[in-house]
């Protein structure tokens, strides 16, 4: 099954946001908490850092495929 640009595209974009958006979560975090909240959040942004990454591979191997010629 192929993928439509469009949809790659957006994956793509949104891999980028996810990416971005975890990792300055990580640098705001505010000293003082105890050491589970840092265990936790750092749990959650490695995940949805490699889910990312995962939706940025998919939304480029998208973009990568050639359309299959039509059968004349």
């Amino acid at each position: 099954m192929q993928m439509s640009r469009k949809i790659a595209g957006f994956l793509i974009v949104v891999a980028v946001f996810m990416i971005f958006e975890w990792i300055n979560l990580g640098f705001n975090l505010a000293d003082g908490h105890p050491t589970a909240f840092y265990v936790v959040h750092g749990v959650l942004i490695g995940v949805n850092i490699l889910l990312g990454i995962a939706l940025g591979v998919i939304g480029l191997r998208g973009l990568a495929q050639r359309p299959k010629s039509p059968v004349v």
